[in-house]
C-alpha cells in the first residue's frame, strides 16, 4: 500500500535536449534465478528525443549483445513511444509506449508495454536509473 502511494506521488520530469541517461534495460522480464546485467545509457538529442544502446549478456557462453533503443516524448505527462532493435537487426524490431516518472530530481522508472514484432509477444518491461 505504502509503495502504491509512492509510485503515485512521483513527479514527471522534462526531457530536455543534453540530458544523458544511465541505467538499466529492463528488471521485470526476469526469472530471480537467471539475473543477467544489461546496462543502458542513453543521450537526449532534442527535447523529445532520446536514443540509447544497451549491451546484455544472458551467461558466459552466449555473444555480448548490442542494442539500440530510441524514446520519443509527447506531453506534459512524459508518455513515450519506444522501438528497439537487437544487434542492428531491424527484422528483432520491438515498439511500445511508456511513461517516465522521476524523483528526487535524477533517479527515474520507466514502465512500458512492448510489442516484439518477430517474437508476436507483448510485454510489460520496467527499467530505472539516472538522469544527468
Amino acid at each position: 500500500m505504502i509503495l502504491l502511494a509512492f509510485v503515485f506521488t512521483l513527479s514527471a520530469s522534462a526531457q530536455v535536449k543534453g540530458d544523458w541517461y544511465v541505467g538499466t534495460g529492463d528488471v521485470a522480464n526476469v526469472a530471480w534465478t537467471e539475473w543477467s546485467i544489461a546496462p543502458t545509457v542513453g543521450y537526449g538529442f532534442t527535447d523529445n528525443l532520446m536514443v540509447g544502446l544497451n549491451v546484455s549478456q544472458v551467461d558466459s557462453s552466449d555473444d555480448l549483445g548490442v542494442d539500440i533503443h530510441a524514446r520519443y516524448f509527447f506531453g506534459e505527462k512524459k508518455f513515450f513511444g519506444y522501438a528497439a532493435v537487437e544487434d542492428f537487426d531491424t527484422d528483432l524490431l520491438k515498439v511500445g509506449v511508456g511513461k517516465m516518472f522521476t524523483f528526487h530530481k535524477n533517479v527515474f522508472i520507466d514502465p512500458k508495454v512492448v510489442y516484439d514484432v518477430n517474437a508476436k509477444t507483448t510485454n510489460l518491461t520496467l527499467g530505472f536509473g539516472l538522469k544527468f
